[in-house]
């Protein structure tokens, strides 16, 4: 019997997320209002599987083990991107789990609906057809910030989606917004990042990639100490051709950056649409409107601005415009390199 263990992805650190998510507390920890943080709430979403781990970073496991106590904690040797941490986390888990499939899903996503049923169908076809499954959410809007799925034709019936999967045309990256608006018309979906494989089937794949190194070696530790930091996109996914698509069937959002809070004011995060602005904490605006403000309680006030980022964490203050909050990450590579991160 093939036994389901789900697989939270929770060694990031959220840097478009700063000032709220800093070093020692990355944004998986925090619950933006919420019940339970972001990490807590995955780990309740996977309740469907068998068996649960949290894949994370040393500094990180104690946190994991507060925040997630019934699961199983994975500790990665180093931060190396999505590639090398699921091929980590696959060879550790075939050496605990007989026959196993497991559904990987990131630690920071927003989702509303019925996340188990299309989990569970994503990794029944994982089984079936012995390959790499992602689950693509339908896109709402013609957004730059994510990847794309082109689908092919379903593996049954009329060339449509009716069987509830399809083979992968292809994996596109982030595209420019005209692009964008052609893929959302082209019937594309978003790519969510979240996953459904067999240890052998990703490992299968991973050889002939960066990630051989993991795959191959006697010792998964040793194969991580070689292998380069790379996405699980570029390293397996864009060059395998054994993958398949599964629609989303619930409502999804990545909670990358600031600018994201405003499309959840309704989503039980403690966001809330004040004279058109989005608004977590306590605040005030005056002849303001379109902008996000984020506070851990201070009273933040706002007069004749718009389509701004304010967040007040801490000691610390960002302002930034709304249409360039992903370039927050800038000013986190800067504060590293100060040691003020």
């Amino acid at each position: 019997m093939v036994t389901t263990v789900a697989l939270v992805l929770a060694g990031g650190t959220g840097t478009r997320l700063y000032p709220a998510s800093r070093a020692d507390r990355p944004k998986q920890f925090l619950d933006f209002g919420g019940d339970g943080s972001l990490l807590a709430r995955t780990v309740d979403r996977v309740a469907f599987a068998d068996e649960t781990y949290v894949l994370t970073g040393e500094r990180y496991a104690d946190a994991v083990r507060e925040h997630a106590p019934r699961a199983g904690v994975l500790v990665e040797p180093a931060g190396k991107d999505t590639g090398p941490a699921l091929a980590y986390a696959a060879r550790r888990i075939r050496e605990q789990v007989d026959d196993a499939v497991l559904a990987c899903v990131p630690s920071d996503h927003h989702v509303d609906g019925d996340f188990a049923t299309v989990a569970e169908h994503a990794c029944d076809v994982a089984v079936e057809m012995d390959g790499l499954v992602t689950m693509g959410v339908e896109p709402t809007r013609a957004a730059t910030g994510y990847g794309y799925i082109e689908p092919g034709g379903s593996l049954e019936g009329d060339g449509n989606l009716a069987d509830g999967v399809a083979p992968v045309a292809s994996f596109l990256e982030k595209p420019d917004e005209e692009t964008a608006r052609e893929l959302v018309d082209a019937g594309c979906f978003w790519n969510a990042g979240i996953f459904a494989w067999t240890p052998d089937a990703f490992l299968r794949e991973c050889r002939g990639t960066p990630l051989e190194p993991i795959a191959t070696a006697e010792d998964a530790a040793e194969g991580f100490a070689r292998a380069e930091s790379v996405s699980v996109d570029y390293a397996v996914l864009e060059r395998t051709d054994d993958a398949y698509v599964v629609p989303a069937a619930f409502d999804w959002d990545d909670l990358g950056a600031w600018d994201a809070l405003e499309r959840l004011t309704d989503a039980g995060l403690g966001v809330e649409e004040r004279e058109g602005n989005a608004m977590l904490g306590d605040g005030l605006t005056v002849d303001a409107s379109g902008n996000v403000v984020a506070s851990d309680g201070k009273h933040v006030s706002l007069v004749g601005v718009e389509d701004l980022v304010v967040a007040a964490f801490d000691d610390r203050v960002l302002v930034v415009p709304k249409s360039e909050a992903q370039r927050v990450r800038e000013v986190v590579s800067e504060l590293r390199e100060e040691g003020l991160f």
